[in-house]
């Protein structure tokens, strides 16, 4: 069933976007975890706290945090930097500092100067496996690290070097989504710290160069928060040609746009994604069409590997499936879990928030894939903090995800230890991968459930509708289906633009001032 009523999406008693400082979400004043964790920096913000505010913003000391989480996390890496990368196997697993940086440095030719895509590899590989934006990335750090000197640089001291440019090159990344978080959401800066402060994104920031397209899609997301499609458009397509998954943010784009009536900003949306992606592949496509379908072809062609379900089905099983049927089971998995979204968003009794679906989608590719790298973890964290900015469902999360990182490098360490048996078995491992797609499931299903139960959902309740959602944010819908296409009887248009107001909802009784704390 179609309808053209108002949407029941907005209800308000102050507006958002006033840039009201004074009333900034402290999460202090609405989280319990939020407010014990303060205690151990003086506890909760006070009305003495504005007396720092001309230099202590809430971005800047995200950024800081940020930046000092990073530098935890590089310290962590130290064993493996002293000698385990270089010293066998074993050493970098038992210490859980592996990174695929320095290894890929020799393995994939920068050590020795080849170009990345035209130049072809010695061994079964022939071409790097990566998309292009993210080669340019690992090029330009090897020509930053730069050739041998006449004193005869020994190929360690060069990976390391290598390692340590990627990792300065990743901090960036690493800020930059830190503060596009912050801003995203006007009214709730603080809610950058849960990106700052993710134990998982600092274990494996340095892992692998992922980091780059999470912060060309933090900040796609920024841009249209603020109204901006084609910028939005350009990011999205670059971070896409960076990594594949962001271009899965245009699918709940889309339905938001359909029950909104707001088809020329996503088409311009669109429109910028495929241009950006064009303009920097098409390049490589026509010059070494070979070594630019690597990527393709590698994703299509590797097997079942770590972290996934289907890791756990094939070691159970006496008759494991064929990587063309995986594929086929994950592609048909993906697809009906997209539907489930679409209908989702199209029957919810309020139009979901644009990170909220962005957070699904992208978990759903997670859980589908058949294969989950520990640093895949990175690619929620932002979309968690935007979708669900609560300190204990985050860091449940974050647990699981903590406890997947060490079983990994346990059950690597158990494998390459020979009879000696250091490390966790097959066993643990599924426990392993078993807890984290049972974090992340836990995290979708308590988004789902603020879809369906707007009125438990955080970031609405001080009478926001979608701080991220740009042209969407306080938008009338135009199309819905079932219960949502017909208002209740105690719903009064009393809303901007006509929306409708559920007396019945917190956000319609919360004043912003009085800053609810959480009941769930």
């Amino acid at each position: 069933m179609t309808s053209t009523s108002p949407s029941s999406s907005t209800s308000t008693q102050h507006s958002p976007q006033s840039g009201d400082r004074e009333r900034l979400v402290l999460p202090t004043r609405q989280d319990e975890v939020a407010e014990a964790g303060s205690e151990v920096f003086g506890g909760p913000v006070g009305r003495w706290a504005k007396l720092g505010a001309s230099w202590w913003t809430p971005v800047r000391v995200v950024v800081l945090v940020a930046i000092g989480m990073f530098a935890l996390g590089m310290v962590q890496k130290l064993p493996c930097y002293d000698g385990a990368w270089f010293s066998g196997a074993g050493a970098q697993y038992t210490h859980a500092c592996y990174s695929d940086i320095p290894h890929l440095f020799v393995g994939r030719g920068f050590s020795d100067g080849l170009v990345p895509y035209f130049d072809k590899l010695p061994g079964d590989m022939e071409y790097l496996e990566y998309p292009v934006l993210t080669g340019v990335f690992m090029q330009v750090a090897a020509w930053i690290t730069g050739v041998p000197t006449d004193g005869g640089d020994s190929l360690q001291y060069r990976e390391q070097i290598y390692w340590m440019v990627n990792a300065g090159m990743l901090l960036i990344c690493a800020v930059v989504v830190a503060v596009c978080v912050a801003r995203t959401h006007r009214r709730r800066p603080w809610d950058g710290l849960l990106v700052a402060l993710a134990p998982a994104a600092a274990l494996t920031a340095t892992i692998n160069w992922d980091l780059l397209a999470i912060a060309l899609t933090a900040a796609a997301m920024l841009m249209w928060s603020r109204g901006r499609a084609l910028a939005f458009g350009i990011l999205l397509g670059l971070a896409t040609a960076a990594k594949l998954y962001p271009a899965l943010l245009l699918g709940p784009l889309l339905v938001l746009c359909w029950r909104a009536g707001k088809w020329r900003d996503f088409v311009v949306a669109a429109a910028g994604t495929a241009g950006a992606w064009l303009v920097v592949n098409v390049p490589v496509m026509v010059k070494a069409p070979e070594g630019w379908g690597k990527f393709y072809t590698f994703s299509q062609e590797r097997g079942v590997d770590f972290g996934s379900i289907w890791l756990i089905l094939q070691q159970r099983s006496d008759n494991p499936l064929s990587t063309e049927a995986v594929n086929t089971l994950a592609t048909a998995l993906m697809l009906v879990a997209c539907l489930g979204i679409g209908a989702l968003t199209l029957t919810a009794p309020r139009r979901p928030r644009f990170a909220q679906l962005a957070l699904l989608v992208v978990a759903a590719f997670i859980l589908t894939n058949k294969v989950y790298s520990p640093q895949y973890v990175l690619w929620l964290v932002p979309l968690a903090a935007l979708a669900r900015p609560r300190w204990r469902d985050f860091l449940i999360w974050q647990a699981c995800e903590v406890m997947y990182f060490l079983g990994i490098w346990m059950y690597l360490a158990y494998t390459t230890s020979g009879d000696k048996h250091h490390g966790l078995p097959q066993e643990g491992y599924h426990l392993a991968i078993a807890a984290h797609l049972i974090g992340t499931l836990y995290l979708c299903a308590v988004v789902v459930r603020d879809i369906l139960m707007p009125e438990r959902d955080v970031v609405r309740r001080d009478g926001s509708d979608d701080p991220s959602g740009g042209v969407l944010d306080r938008a009338r819908d135009v199309f819905v289906l079932g219960h949502a296409a017909r208002p209740p009887r105690h719903a009064s248009p009393d809303g901007p633009d006509g929306a409708y107001v559920h007396w019945g909802s917190r956000a319609a009784r919360d004043d912003t001032s009085g800053t609810p704390r959480s009941d769930d």
